[in-house]
């Protein structure tokens, strides 16, 4: 990913916002955090420079399931890659994800180093 682009990350829990956006700054990466899909969703409507999307899918009001929907069916927002960010790592929670259209998926507690690769793999 161009390492000018920004990781949005969409989380309803700041501490996970801070620690991730920590970690990637470590790696080089831009990010910035959001704490509801509605506030996610102003954010890649009013952003241009975002180039990947972290969704928490356990959330309040509009989970990340449907968050993710609405951003495939928005503003080209096809090409954007989403990596589904859970605590749900039962069998076939992946499946549920990438149905969804996130286009990866990793579980919590986050595997930085994993993530990390999962982000250059699917954003280039």
């Amino acid at each position: 990913m161009d390492k000018n682009k920004i990781v949005l990350i969409i989380d309803d829990d700041q501490n996970n916002i801070f620690a991730l956006r920590l970690a990637l700054k470590s790696r080089g990466f831009q990010a910035m955090g959001c704490l509801s899909a509605a506030e996610g969703l102003a954010q890649l409507r009013d952003y241009a420079g975002i180039g990947l999307v972290l969704m928490d899918m356990m959330m309040p009001e509009i989970d990340g399931y449907e968050a993710t929907q609405l951003i495939r069916r928005s503003w080209n927002a096809n090409e954007l890659p989403i990596i589904a960010v859970t605590a749900q790592a039962m069998t076939g929670d992946r499946e549920k994800c990438l149905a969804a259209g996130a286009n990866g998926y990793i579980s919590k507690p986050i595997d930085i180093e994993l993530l990390v690769q999962m982000i250059t793999e699917i954003a280039g």
